[in-house]
């Protein structure tokens, strides 16, 4: 095989139709659009229009609502904190914090704080300042001799997304 062989596959590649072109190239006049009214024009179409009948999008129910006070936390389970110790990322003598574990490179992004889940098992000594932590979390770092120090939740900025 040379460079010079190499070409499409036959049918692989079509020449775009030049619509509005007389009417022997047979999409003349109206180019393919049917005839006058709104259908004809460009960029007015109704979406979800179905002929006067109450559109879909009307007749099924509205559902749920967004809780703009809901907050999003950095979650990070005992056993990606033990691997992360172990890889001397976080020095287990250190208070580990969430900005500690984003400046390690085990957490992306801060967020709106930590929390700490119960997945695994610790066996370093840590100390842990978290937004919040479940019950098993707790109970798993306190058994390993270490301690967890609950924030308070972190107060949004004013114009700040939620």
């Amino acid at each position: 095989m040379k460079l010079s062989d190499i070409a499409d596959n036959a049918g692989s590649r079509k020449k775009r139709m030049r619509v509005g072109r007389g009417i022997g190239s047979g999409k003349g006049k109206t180019a393919g659009r049917g005839g006058k009214g709104q259908t004809a024009r460009s960029g007015v179409r109704i979406k979800g229009f179905e002929g006067g009948q109450m559109p879909l999008h009307r007749r099924l129910p509205k559902r749920g609502f967004n809780n703009i006070s809901r907050q999003d936390f950095a979650e990070i389970n005992l056993d990606r904190l033990q691997e992360a110790v172990d890889a001397k990322l976080v020095d287990a003598k250190d208070t580990v914090t969430i900005e500690s574990l984003v400046k390690a490179g085990v957490v992306r992004r801060p967020k709106d704080g930590l929390r700490l889940l119960g997945r695994g098992e610790l066996k370093s000594k840590l100390t842990i300042e978290a937004h919040g932590a479940s019950k098993p979390a707790i109970a798993a770092v306190e058994k390993a001799g270490g301690s967890v120090k609950i924030l308070a939740p972190a107060k949004k900025q004013d114009g700040e997304a939620a």
